[in-house]
């Protein structure tokens, strides 16, 4: 399969490359560079560049997105973020298998849709921007392809509680911000078979002078699940008591 022309990745990219010659390294596995006898000519060592770069970017907007969070919890929203897995996710979306300049044994063997050739290339395409058009314009591209949409996902899908620290963050700082204490969360109730339990936690709000002001309640399946569904609820809450004056 022969690659297809790059101006519509380019676009997708959002830069038009002065040096072309760069991205069409970086979407060179080393498969082809060795079948062509140029194994200076491929993308891994682009890879390792764009890897640095994303990883800064990634970590910039986390430190600034989740001041709350501990550096356990960065750490491994970070390892999301920059992994295989949700990688080939934002290069499938800019189509990057249909550019790749592969071997002819690594073509035979699905490369365009293997996870690692994808988010490698992704890397070493990241690379490729970063020395021709700069860390902003790169940062620009990495936050509304890579990581901010993949956030706002795992706010409606959470996995492996990656994100459940953030209503109760958000909330927290709410409250610091309009001089209220901090919430306190209460367990309500366990519901349903061991296999399938259903959990409802209560936060408490209390006003500047330390009274009730309101409870939120939230349901999960998990006690976690049910406190970030009930600071979530909090939220909401207080943002309608704030538009009422």
């Amino acid at each position: 399969m022969k690659p297809t022309s790059t101006t519509a990745l380019e676009t997708a990219l959002g830069h038009e490359f002065q040096r072309r010659e760069l991205l069409e390294q970086a979407l060179t596995h080393s498969s082809y560079a060795r079948e062509q006898l140029e194994d200076d000519a491929d993308n891994e060592q682009m890879e390792f560049l764009g890897d640095a770069v994303l990883g800064f970017v990634t970590s910039q907007e986390l430190f600034s997105r989740y001041p709350n969070y501990q550096e356990g919890e960065l750490s491994k929203l970070r390892a999301h973020l920059v992994s295989a897995r949700h990688l080939v996710r934002a290069a499938n979306a800019l189509k990057l298998g249909d550019y790749l300049r592969l071997g002819r044994g690594e073509e035979k063997t699905g490369g365009r849709t293997k996870a690692t050739v994808l988010g490698d290339a992704l890397e070493a395409v990241l690379a490729a921007m970063f020395l021709d058009a700069g860390l902003e314009k790169t940062r620009e591209f990495i936050l509304a392809a890579v990581v901010r949409p993949e956030l706002e996902r795992l706010l409606e899908e959470p996995e492996d509680d990656l994100l459940l620290a953030d209503y109760k963050s958000r909330l927290q700082e709410t409250l610091h911000a309009s001089g209220r204490p901090e919430p306190e969360y209460e367990s309500v109730r366990e519901e349903g078979p061991e296999h399938r339990k259903a959990f409802t936690v209560a936060v408490v709000v209390r006003g500047s002078d330390g009274e009730v002001e309101f409870k939120s309640e939230g349901q999960g399946a998990s006690k976690k699940r049910a406190g970030q569904a009930a600071a979530q609820k909090a939220i909401a809450k207080l943002e309608e008591i704030s538009l009422r004056g």
